[in-house]
């Protein structure tokens, strides 16, 4: 918790595959930003748009906070899950009569799924080069 200009911030760190957010909340009406632009502008379909706000639905905190966001490296994807988890870390930090409903929820598990390395020999991670008998 900082306190900065006579409002409580309340910060979260999420990660999901190369994707890392840092997620402040600030007491206010509800507005997401995402590295400076709004949560429609940011991320292009309903589906990330769901995914972020996964956490303060299940809070019932959906326009008691304002959020703004820095994510950085991965993709829409990764990023949209980074930083849903950094949501649920700093509301968890905020009131900890969140917790029992994010943890059920799975918001405040990082997903340990990562890409595969490439390995000698293979094209890809398991893709092998087309195999002929003759």
């Amino acid at each position: 918790m900082a306190k900065k200009s006579d409002k409580i911030v309340f910060l979260g760190t999420g990660r999901r595959k190369k994707s890392i957010a840092r997620v402040r909340l600030v007491e206010g009406k509800g507005s997401i930003t995402v590295n400076d632009k709004p949560l429609d502008e940011y991320f292009g379909t309903d589906v990330l748009k769901v995914i972020v706000k996964q956490p303060l639905v299940a809070t019932n905190t959906l326009d008691k906070y304002d959020i703004i966001c820095k994510v950085t490296g991965g993709g829409f994807t990764g990023q949209a899950g980074a930083v849903r988890h950094g949501i649920a870390r700093a509301l968890n930090e905020a009131n900890s009569e969140y917790r029992p409903a994010l943890k059920s929820a799975g918001f405040l598990t990082r997903d340990p799924r990562m890409k595969e390395r490439k390995k000698y020999g293979l094209k890809k991670a398991r893709k092998a080069p087309q195999f002929s008998k003759r």
